[in-house]
């Protein structure tokens, strides 16, 4: 069996969380078994292309075109970003989540509409990150449900529990983007009115001034920006953190959560689009993101620490990439059936 990916996400992201999807996948497979298609311009740090071609202008909504090896051989196509072959062969799409649709406006929406609903449409079948995400597919794109097939996300090995760390700090972590619906400026409110606790934050770039002020009004001295961590010292960071707080609106799957879990880190979320689906009964999930109930959840932590840790623990190891690498190779052996 041979799969060619087509690796423009390499392009649009620097190991984000497209990115690392596709990344655990190809890692699995072997190197007869795939071609993956870099760009001279790609910004991740990903490095598994085997095949280098020149990047055209506006590539990421052209149709992908191959013309140096015999895809006749082939078994399946599958774009890592909502892209279509321009010759005949099976097609395979994952969806992730539409963040797009429900947070997005003006052209940039539209635009993606249009490039997802595509791809869809026009695929044999369709991959979708969580149940979740299979509903709003079936909301946002007119595709049979027979096409769908739901194969979940994993969580790295990387996060596992580390027995020298036999004590926990004040440091509740923030992790990812904290745009709009990600409900960053609630969660800066809410740890404020824990006098005990103090913010890190972990990725998402460098803070905006509207940002800091919020962060200077309500916690000075409260927070550490800790930037980019690897997933080694973001591990460290879960095994001695008192939570993890990840107050998202809306998730396509949400792997941060099994992250902290795997590492023996509580977490505190909302029961909302894919996070029950992910998190089950491990976490403290709020009905809504505002302060007052984040507040609850946070002080809720210290009297339910080690069952949610225990809990965490085994809800966490229901998901791997190796399971999702085995899921996913059973959908590319469906389209040669």
């Amino acid at each position: 069996m041979k799969i060619i990916y087509d690796g423009i996400i390499n392009s649009l992201q620097n190991m984000g969380g497209v990115t690392v999807y596709f990344s655990e996948l190809v890692s699995r497979l072997p190197a007869t078994d795939f071609y993956w298609y870099s760009y001279a311009d790609e910004i991740s740090g990903f490095g598994v292309g085997n095949v280098k071609i020149k990047s055209r202008l506006l590539e990421r909504y052209r149709n992908f075109s191959l013309d140096t090896i015999n895809y006749n051989s082939l078994s399946a196509f599958h774009s890592s970003y909502y892209r279509l072959p321009d010759f005949d062969i099976p097609i395979v799409t994952t969806v992730h989540d539409f963040t797009y649709e429900k947070f997005v406006n003006g052209p940039a929406k539209w635009v993606h509409s249009w490039q997802k609903n595509r791809a869809v449409n026009n695929s044999d079948l369709i991959i979708c990150v969580s149940e979740n995400t299979a509903k709003d597919l079936q909301k946002y794109c007119s595709v049979s449900s027979k096409k769908i097939r739901i194969v979940h996300n994993g969580v790295s090995e990387k996060y596992h529990s580390i027995t020298t760390v036999t004590s926990y700090t004040n440091k509740v972590i923030f992790v990812g983007a904290r745009g709009g619906y990600k409900n960053f400026d609630i969660a800066v409110k809410a740890i404020s009115k824990t006098p005990h606790l103090e913010l890190s934050v972990v990725g998402g770039g460098a803070f905006t001034s509207k940002e800091l002020s919020l962060l200077n009004h309500y916690l000075p001295g409260r927070y550490h920006g800790l930037g980019r961590l690897s997933d080694e010292a973001l591990n460290e960071a879960y095994n001695s953190a008192y939570a993890l707080l990840y107050p998202s609106s809306y998730e396509g799957f949400g792997i941060p959560i099994l992250e902290a879990m795997s590492a023996g880190c509580p977490v505190i979320s909302v029961n909302v689009s894919s996070i029950p689906e992910v998190a089950g009964d491990a976490a403290i999930l709020v009905q809504k993101p505002t302060v007052d109930e984040l507040v609850d959840g946070l002080l809720a932590v210290e009297s339910e620490r080690s069952k949610l840790i225990g809990y965490g623990m085994k809800q966490a190891a229901k998901f791997s990439w190796d399971k999702c690498y085995q899921e996913t190779l059973d959908v590319y052996k469906e389209l040669n059936k």
